[in-house]
C-alpha cells in the first residue's frame, strides 16, 4: 500500500491549510479513511475519520474548524483545517483501513508537517 502526502506547512495563527491523501496499492477497497497526529513527545491521537458510508467523527478540539472529505473513486481523503492554532502544530498522518476481502489491515502515511507560528 503506497500513501502520497501534501498540503502541511507553516501557517500563522488563524490561518488555512488543506491535506491531501491518495492510497493505492493491490487491494479490494477502503473503509474508515482519517488523519492522526503527533505532536512532540506525545502520542499519537485521532483527528477526524470518515467511512465509506460517509459517516464523520471528529476530535472535540477540532469540531467546527476542521472538515473531513473522501474521494471513494479515487482512494483519497482530504482535511481542511481552518482556524489553526499553535496547538494544532504536529505531524500528521494519514490513515486508511484496507480491505482485502481475507481481512482488514490498519495502515498510516509517512506524514506531513503542519506548524502553526507567528
Amino acid at each position: 500500500v503506497h500513501f502520497v502526502e501534501s498540503g502541511g506547512g507553516l501557517v500563522q495563527p488563524g490561518g488555512s491549510l488543506t491535506l491531501s491523501c491518495t492510497v493505492s496499492g493491490n487491494f479490494f477497497s477502503i473503509l474508515t479513511m482519517g488523519w492522526y497526529r503527533q505532536a512532540p513527545g506525545q502520542e499519537r491521537e485521532l483527528v477526524a475519520t470518515m467511512t465509506r458510508s460517509n459517516r464523520r467523527s471528529y476530535k472535540d478540539s477540532v469540531k467546527g474548524r476542521f472538515r473531513i472529505s473522501r474521494d471513494n473513486a479515487n482512494n483519497s481523503v482530504y482535511l481542511q483545517m481552518d482556524s489553526l492554532q499553535s496547538e494544532d502544530t504536529a505531524v500528521y498522518y494519514c490513515y486508511a483501513q484496507i480491505d482485502y476481502e481475507v481481512g482488514y489491515d490498519d495502515s498510516w502515511g509517512q506524514g506531513t508537517q503542519v506548524t502553526v507560528s507567528s
